[in-house]
């Protein structure tokens, strides 16, 4: 209980940070989504530096955006105007990162694959920590299940006590540690939103072209104005996301011990690997449809932190078979 209080407290705190700060779509007179005519994505109004397209900064004048006082994206500092803790701490240093980044190899697409994968080999450990926790719960799951069958429909304070007393044995038995299981997921939405807010805030980064894909448009954007190869770019990251799915150790269910336990336990391991199995590919449809709304740059760090995981998962894969 003690566990899913916390987990909700984090929840409501990541919430409330990502909510603070988000990007507001520049509207004309008639309160419509001001959309670039070049790329067909809508524009940001509350931009932190400087276009330099020329198309791109007329519009932004005749919509009455004062983009006279903001800086050049080149000159763009790491602390600025304070707004909220949201675009302070998170969105405009990654946008001072990413740019950086970007002058000294000539691209910012490659710049944010370049931030995407330091950001995860820093993250290593815990989602290394984090496949371990899930394969130890797995193991873990048929005495769980023995442990809420013995307590089915006991609602009182000492039963309860009880059940968490011996819940928390067979936690510490598998070494399971439910909160730190969790900590990737609220390590990697605030990095996805800022990523997300980055991309769209800074005109350098949403105005460039690279291998003719334009960051700051979406493929069905693109797409809807015939440029039909960004089709390509929702196939790559549909497939990438299965494979990191399909790869991930947790997913597959251990035959070898299916063997030896009883029936119930390999039925409850049975049920466990159904479900994980659904789960991969809801996820991989999900995922695959928001990529059709999604800026192609979000999709570019969203290939690449999915081509980790793939790697990550391979190698504790070999390790675990060695």
């Amino acid at each position: 209980m003690k566990n899913k209080k916390i987990v909700k407290i984090l929840v409501l705190v990541v919430l409330i940070v990502t909510l603070t700060g988000c990007t507001h779509v520049l509207k004309d007179k008639d309160n419509k989504p001001v959309r670039n005519e070049q790329t067909g994505g809508t524009l940001t109004e509350n931009i932190i530096c400087k276009p330099t397209d020329k198309e791109t900064i007329k519009i932004y004048k005749e919509n009455k955006v004062n983009i006279d006082k903001l800086p050049n994206c080149d000159n763009l500092k790491i602390s600025g105007k304070y707004e909220n803790l949201w675009n302070t701490f998170f969105v405009r240093p990654l946008a001072y990162i990413i740019i950086k980044v970007g002058e000294f190899v000539k691209s910012n697409a490659v710049s944010i694959v370049i931030i995407t994968l330091i950001i995860r080999l820093a993250l290593y450990s815990n989602t290394k920590k984090t496949l371990l926790q899930s394969e130890n719960m797995k193991k873990a799951q048929p005495e769980i299940q023995k442990i809420e069958k013995k307590y089915e429909g006991k609602t009182d304070n000492e039963s309860m006590q009880k059940k968490g007393q011996e819940m928390m044995m067979i936690y510490k038995k598998y070494d399971i540690k439910p909160l730190s299981g969790c900590l990737f997921a609220f390590i990697q939405l605030p990095i996805l939103f800022a990523f997300y807010e980055a991309i769209q805030r800074v005109p350098a980064i949403f105005e460039e072209n690279f291998l003719g894909i334009n960051m700051g448009t979406t493929p069905g954007t693109a797409m809807s104005n015939g440029s039909w190869y960004y089709i390509i770019i929702c196939i790559i990251l549909i497939v990438i996301t299965y494979l990191s799915f399909k790869t991930n150790p947790s997913m597959k269910n251990d035959k070898k011990q299916d063997k030896t336990n009883k029936k119930d336990k390999a039925d409850i391991n049975d049920t466990m690997a159904a479900q994980q199995k659904m789960m991969g590919p809801m996820m991989t449809v999900f995922i695959g449809f928001m990529s059709f709304t999604l800026p192609t740059a979000i999709a570019f760090y969203w290939i690449t932190s999915s081509l980790f995981t793939i790697f990550q998962n391979l190698t504790m894969k070999r390790g675990k078979n060695a």
